[in-house]
């Protein structure tokens, strides 16, 4: 059987690369590849540690030369975000991803790839698999549930850890280092429905939310994309001011870490008014299609005539207290740093919009490199529940990664990118959630730095990979391992 990535160098990272795709991986549906990353050690005698959670340790000693030299923590996830077109027929519980090479770029055909953080991984595996390349000890670290609370980091032990270097490899932008990062929480807003018996000789309609680009809630926020399920508050809130309508259900997004690109609702009209209604739509389309031409040029609100049928709506008060959520919830950048020029310091995301016999929920990814400003986006959020008789919970809670003055990786990780490319790389922070903050809790006095190749759109299905900066992000990690002695 013809591999699709098999002529791509570095031949051995793209190769496991590929074998990973073939396997379902999902946040919290692990089991099959955490299983393939045990065989794999067990295959080559390598020490190996499955825990309850499914995060795998494979241990090897140095090479020749290096087998005092300081234990190094390779770490990256094994999980993956799962999201596809709406169009698209394909099953992440069984189903291989279809991979496509255009140009410089590997990318999946209408879902997410999983390069974040299938990279991290494979290139571990290369590392590990090879007999010709110099390296300290190593203990590769690939945890699970990452994109969905960092589930595995927070079940690690400690204890089966004895390396003081960490070499996170889940960033996204070569030539630039992470050291620190931001620490969020889940928070989930749940707004009881009474439902009312449909009223008689209205018109069902379906009102869409299309074609916005999405994006990581937190590399991409400070964007200014379009958030389909704010956009759909927003129009909804509106139309409903003006016209005779009754909302039958809602929904929106896929992921609490993706900004949602496509959003739904079933609206019924007073047949009397369904001009009015497709007016006001069509005007929307320009309204908002302004304002997002340079962050969202392909938005498209669409309203289409359903021929199905609803026995059941929500109560005027349920409705007006669903669009109240939408139109008041944080969203967006809520305050930049001062310190870091252009780090977006704290924000939120409204990532999954669902209706279900009972409630309606706004779940959202908040975020934060200061921890008392997350609680007091944590608190608007109660505020906001209280103001409309909903409840709401947090959970996934998870800390920042604080900046470290003396960091002996981060000089040798400096001084050999100067001396392969004759320049500094770019030392900064992230607004994201990397597994380095519940790693600085839990690995006492552990040094660590986040690198990676260039990515894009991660989170959506139009997620792609450079394959020649996988290739130069690769010699570069080696070059530093080398280093380390």
């Amino acid at each position: 059987m013809s591999r699709v990535l098999e002529n791509l160098e570095p031949k051995a990272v793209f190769s496991f690369f590929e074998d990973m795709t073939q396997i379902p991986r999902c946040s919290g549906n692990e089991k099959a590849i955490s299983d393939y990353l045990v065989e794999f050690a067990k295959k080559r005698s390598l020490e190996v540690i499955q825990d309850e959670a499914l995060n795998v340790i494979i241990k090897k000693p140095g090479t020749k030369g290096y087998e005092n030299a300081p234990t190094v923590i390779l770490q990256g996830h094994m999980d993956m975000v799962c999201e596809k077109n709406k169009d698209t027929d394909h099953d992440f519980s069984t189903d291989p991803l279809k991979l496509r090479v255009v140009d410089d770029m590997l990318m999946a055909t209408g879902t997410t790839l999983g390069a974040d953080n299938g990279i991290a991984v494979a290139y571990a595996l290369a590392i590990l698999d090879s007999n010709e390349i110099s390296h300290p000890p190593l203990e590769v670290l690939i945890t699970t549930e990452e994109e969905t609370g960092m589930g595995g980091a927070n079940s690690l032990d400690p204890s089966n850890l004895k390396g003081k270097i960490l070499i996170n490899i889940d960033s996204e932008e070569e030539g630039t280092l992470l050291v620190s990062c931001a620490g969020g929480i889940r928070n989930i807003i749940s707004i009881p429905i009474e439902w009312n018996d449909s009223p008689k000789d209205y018109l069902v309609y379906d009102l869409r939310v299309r074609g916005l680009k999405g994006g990581h809630s937190g590399m991409e926020i400070n964007k200014e994309r379009g958030n389909s399920n704010i956009i759909l508050g927003r129009v909804l809130k509106e139309i409903s001011t003006n016209n005779d309508i009754y909302l039958a259900a809602i929904s929106g997004g896929a992921k609490m870490n993706a900004i949602p690109r496509e959003s739904d609702a079933v609206l019924l009209v007073n047949s009397n008014g369904r001009a009015k209604v497709e007016e006001e739509i069509a005007e929307w389309n320009k309204i908002i299609g302004n304002e997002l031409k340079t962050a969202d040029p392909d938005l498209r609100i669409e309203l289409e005539l359903s021929n199905s049928t609803y026995e059941k709506v929500f109560s005027k008060e349920t409705m007006k207290k669903v669009l109240t959520a939408l139109v008041l919830i944080p969203n967006g950048v809520q305050t930049m740093s001062m310190e870091i020029e252009g780090l977006v310091q704290s924000s939120t995301n409204l990532g999954v919009l669902t209706t279900t016999e009972k409630e309606v929920s706004l779940e959202c990814a908040i975020r934060s490199s200061v921890r008392t400003l997350k609680l007091d986006i944590v608190r608007k959020m109660e505020a906001l529940a209280d103001l409309i008789g909903a409840r709401t919970s947090s959970e996934g809670d998870y800390p920042a990664w604080e900046y470290r003055k003396d960091s002996y990786i981060r000089e040798v990780f400096v001084d050999t990118y100067k001396r392969m490319y004759g320049k500094e790389p770019i030392i900064t922070a992230i607004h994201a959630g990397l597994e380095c903050g519940l790693f600085d809790e839990k690995l006492d006095n552990v040094d660590m730095i986040s690198l990676g190749p260039n990515m894009y759109d991660v989170h959506t299905p139009n997620e792609h990979v450079s394959i020649s900066s996988t290739k130069r992000v690769w010699e570069y990690l080696l070059e530093v391992l080398k280093s380390i002695k």
